[in-house]
This record gives structure tokens, C-alpha cells and sequence, in this order.
């Protein structure tokens, strides 16, 4: 199963390189809005946060999470594409594991994803994020990065595979696109009114960024890493049975 895997991942991986707009688009919004918030709102919203606190360090885990949630809708894409020209039915009827197929796209994913995430935070060593973390710390934001990319993407072969049309596929994205901008991504939770502070404050992404940042300030990340890793734990785990199914009835 491991080597169909590799094999079918290879396949979707080579249509990425031969076309890397896939990957230059989805970075390119994150890294204008984190220029726009750093340079043109990053003044006032400096008033919000702790003295000393450098803005471009505090918004990168929100732009990271905005940059996977835009580039699971490709994943989608690619699924409904494959679905549509039956390609599943000609990958079962090979002696090959029938969910290497599926796996293939899921680790596409994460490859792509990743590369976005690496893209995303060397643009922000140039604006100045810097990081006093270790090696163990960096491991551990990699990790949470890992599985958020891994629960967004099981979320995403769902629509992949029972979407009717291509823009159906890939719509799911725009409401994980918004998620960020209703948490502490980009301001603290305390200057937002009481009903979209309890939601933004017991929402997943909240916590996810809550332990990046941390993590990556080299700082203790408390109940936020737990709560994080609970998250996205639930979420592959949920979506995986439903996407799981979704796959059994399409092929």
C-alpha cells in the first residue's frame, strides 16, 4: 500500500510541478494580507497587544492556517477532476490498494501545503518575524501544522467526492478561509464584543494559533497545545469516517 501510495502521489505531484501556479496562487493572498495587515493596519492593531510584542511574529500563525484552509480547496478540485474522468474505477480495477488512491491525494496535499507554509514564513523573515524557539519547539508548531493540514484535508475529500459540479468542489474553502479572522489570529480575543468573543475564544483555530505563536515565541503554550491537538484529533477523525464512506459509495 505504502509504494502505491508513493507511486500515485508522484503522479499528482508531477501535474503541481508542471503547473507551480497552484502553489504561487495559494500563497500569494496569505502573504499580501500579511502585508496588508502588518503595513497598513499593524499601527493600530499595535495598540491591542502587549508592549513589545512584533505583529508580524504574532499574525503568522493566522496567515499559515488561512494559507492551508485556501489550499485544501485545490485538493477538492483535484478529487472531483479524477472522479469525473473515472479514474478511481481505473485505479480499482488495478492491483493496487484501493485507498492508496485516496491516500495519494491526502499526502498531495501535505506536500503542497507544506511547501506553501515554508514559502509563507521565509516572506516573513524578510519583514521581520524572527524566532528565539528551539529545534523542539519549531518540531512541535511543525506538528500542529502537520495534523491542522491533515484534518482540513480529510474535510476536503468529502465535497471532493460528492460535490456535482467543479466550483461545489472547492466553495467548502471560503467559510476555513474566514475562520482566522474570528479568533486571535490577528487581534487579541478581549477587544471583540462578548458574543463573537465567546465564540472566537471556543473555536478551534484560536487554540491551533494560540500554540503556534507560542510555540514559536519560545513561551509556555499552557492548555492551548492540548486543546489544539484535541481539535484536530476530532477532526480527522470525523472527517476520515465520512470521507471514508463518501469513497466507498463513489468507487
Amino acid at each position: 500500500m505504502i509504494n502505491n501510495t508513493l507511486v500515485l502521489t508522484g503522479r499528482l505531484m508531477k501535474h503541481i510541478l508542471r503547473s507551480p501556479d497552484t502553489i504561487i496562487t495559494v500563497a500569494l493572498t496569505p502573504i499580501a494580507m500579511m502585508l496588508m495587515f502588518v503595513y497598513v493596519f499593524g499601527g493600530a492593531v499595535k495598540m491591542s497587544l502587549p508592549a513589545g510584542v512584533n505583529y508580524v511574529n504574532y499574525q503568522l500563525p493566522g496567515i499559515l492556517l488561512m494559507a492551508i484552509a485556501s489550499g485544501i480547496a485545490y485538493t477538492a478540485f483535484r478529487l472531483f477532476m479524477d472522479a469525473q474522468k473515472g479514474m478511481f474505477q481505473r485505479f480499482n480495477s488495478m492491483p493496487i490498494s484501493r485507498s492508496a488512491v485516496l491516500c495519494s491525494h491526502v499526502l498531495t496535499s501535505l506536500v503542497s501545503n507544506l511547501i506553501t507554509v515554508v514559502i509563507i514564513i521565509l516572506v516573513a523573515f524578510v519583514m521581520g518575524f524572527r524566532s528565539s524557539a528551539g529545534i523542539l519547539s519549531w518540531l512541535a508548531a511543525a506538528g500542529i501544522i502537520i495534523l491542522y493540514t491533515l484534518a482540513l484535508t480529510w474535510v476536503a475529500v468529502i465535497p471532493g467526492l460528492r460535490a456535482k459540479t467543479m466550483e461545489g468542489a472547492s466553495a467548502f474553502a471560503y467559510p476555513l478561509l474566514f475562520l482566522p479572522f474570528l479568533s486571535s489570529a490577528f487581534v487579541p480575543t478581549n477587544t471583540m464584543p462578548l458574543i463573537v468573543r465567546v465564540f472566537a475564544e471556543n473555536q478551534p483555530v484560536t487554540s491551533i494559533v494560540d500554540a503556534i505563536r507560542a510555540l514559536l515565541a519560545n513561551q509556555p503554550a499552557g492548555n492551548a497545545i492540548w486543546v489544539a491537538l484535541a481539535w484536530c484529533v476530532a477532526i480527522i477523525a470525523v472527517a476520515w469516517f465520512f470521507a471514508m464512506r463518501a469513497y466507498k459509495n463513489r468507487s
